[in-house]
């Protein structure tokens, strides 16, 4: 077993004198990717995150891993050919998390059938040897026979095509124990808070504080990289005070409903909305996943929430394509996420005109910055961000190896049937927790598979540190099940109180923390009061 344990992973970089390859700030999908890319080509590799691994836009995703229909139509063939080959090596490098997936363009037009299967083969024909199967034109018959929730009224028939589906924060989660392996040290909630410069004004490291100690530790690197997502131009501001934004973020709202709504196999795309986006519905861990939108923000947090404009417009559009309408009470769960989307240079204010190729840059100084792309892309955008590293830093320059990577708990034909597939060749470890305490076999909660079990792997495998860790992104209830997640709560703090040797005020705490946090996956009308857990210490 790889080393997991963060009091000696902190040990490990306490009071030396150290000089790292490459440090990495941001912990999401960038980052994580990043710090495998520079490992497992033998660099000295540290990355730090200010909160948990993926805990910002890389597990607010659509669940997605695909070239991007959209941009092949706004004609960015690279990025769409570029995207492709990358979900090809994602499948055979985490075949356990991705799958492909079949969508279906329901066609109300005379022309559309014709028109989108022209399209789409155009981008079957771009993933070459790596496709994941050809569009076809299918009748109105079969349309309803794979979506019998699909509105029939004008229905000439569809288009069925093919792409990739994940799951975020667990592909983040596997990308960090695969990181470890390759002997990066990573550490979740580890802010940096300023950088350290030479006498020549270059960066030469960092200064981070350990949240959950309030220690602050010197750290020098040869490299220093900006990963940090939407929020890069806070390291920019740190190198150089007053520089203009690099960023242009902008939210994308998801609303998870019960599988009723749409009970087959196969996902929905819906190829035009009113607002010029597409709209998907897909469904994901036994549940149906409903977005996105596309809302410029000025202002943003680690926790951005849903406008009610946003969730009506998911609503209103999900009423014109399904005959079973959903409404607020039906909303399980709403996330939001932001797009770190790289600022256009006088061009188009649209965020949905804004590319979403990649921007590598390079500060005075020598701080890299890496910004834009989407989860799909990570892998590429490590390699050229460490190939980057390898110039400024005077590396020895040694190529990537990622193509072909397996990463943590690769394996092939999983039963998707069985919750537990997400852990892949880590699945037969982790059941074997049941023998070590005879409730770890409970579940979490009725509503939900989870198990008990699950919450000490995260702990003592996957670096979770608290309720929301858990809930949130090693298990996905609170992105599922908002009100259940809730409930599960003061189960999922007693469980970590006894691995971290925690006290009783830290588990009222650890509840009344995430009861606030998950009321904002619920609709206004719908959020849980704060729950009280009795005190265990009288």
């Amino acid at each position: 077993m790889i080393e997991t344990d963060r009091n000696n992973i902190i040990k490990s970089i306490s009071g030396t004198e150290k000089i790292w390859d490459v440090i990495i700030v941001g912990g999401g999908a960038t980052g994580l990717g990043t710090a495998l890319d520079a490992a497992s080509r033998g660099y000295q590799t540290l990355l730090l995150e200010q909160a948990d691994f993926a805990k910002g836009t890389s597990s607010r995703s659509t669940k997605l891993i695909h070239g991007g229909v959209r941009y092949l139509a706004q004609g960015d063939i690279g990025l769409v050919r570029e995207a492709l080959h990358e979900r090809g090596l994602l499948l055979k490098n985490a075949p356990h998390l991705v799958k492909n997936e079949a969508f279906i363009i329901p066609n109300y037009e005379w022309w559309g059938g014709a028109f989108y299967t022209i399209g789409l083969t155009v981008y079957d024909l771009l993933a070459g040897k790596l496709g994941f199967g050809r569009a076809k034109h299918i009748s109105k018959k079969e349309v309803i026979n794979k979506l019998p929730t699909i509105n029939q009224k004008g229905l000439y028939g569809g288009v069925m095509y093919h792409d990739g589906q994940f799951d975020d924060s667990r592909l983040a989660v596997n990308l960090a124990q695969t990181s470890l392996e390759q002997g990066a040290t990573t550490l979740n909630y580890f802010r940096v808070v300023s950088l350290i410069k030479n006498d020549q004004q270059k960066v030469a490291g960092v200064i981070a504080t350990d949240v959950e100690t309030g220690q602050t530790y010197k750290l020098k690197g040869k490299t220093v990289i900006n990963a940090t997502g939407v929020f890069v131009d806070d390291l920019l501001q740190m190198d150089k005070p007053g520089k203009k934004p690099l960023v242009k973020p902008s939210q994308g709202v998801h609303l998870v409903l019960n599988r009723s709504f749409m009970p087959g196999e196969d996902a929905l795309m819906i190829p035009k909305t009113e607002d010029g986006r597409v709209l998907f519905a897909i469904p994901w861990h036994d549940k149906l996943v409903v977005g996105t939108t596309d809302t410029p923000l000025n202002e943003y947090s680690m926790e951005p929430r849903a406008l009610d404009e946003e969730i009506d417009f998911i609503i209103r559009t999900a009423k014109k394509y399904l005959n079973k309408t959903p409404t607020r009470k039906d909303v399980l769960s709403v996330f939001a996420g932001l797009r770190p989307l790289a600022a256009p240079e006088g061009g188009s204010s649209k965020t949905k005109e804004i590319s979403r190729s990649h921007k590598l840059l390079v500060s005075e100084s020598g701080l890299i910055t890496i910004t834009g792309g989407k989860w799909t892309t990570y892998r590429r955008m490590a390699e050229d961000t460490i190939d980057k590293a390898i110039e400024i830093g005077n590396l020895p320059p040694y190529p990537s190896i990622t193509k072909n990577f397996p990463i943590h708990g690769s394996k092939l034909n999983v039963n998707r049937k069985d919750h537990l597939y997400v852990y892949g060749s880590d699945k037969d470890a982790l059941l074997a927790l049941i023998n070590e305490h005879a409730g770890w076999d409970k579940k979490l909660h009725p509503d939900m598979p989870y198990i008990q079990a699950e919450v000490i792997w995260g702990v003592r495998h996957e670096m979770a540190r608290n309720v929301e860790d858990i809930l949130a992104r090693r298990v996905r209830a609170l992105f599922l099940n908002a009100r259940a997640a809730i409930d599960m709560a003061p189960v999922v703090a007693g469980l970590i109180a006894k691995e971290l040797d925690k006290d009783a005020a830290w588990e009222k705490e650890q509840v009344k923390s995430f009861t606030l946090l998950a009321n904002g996956y619920l609709l206004e009308a719908y959020q849980t009061k704060t729950k009280e857990i009795p005190d265990t210490t009288k």
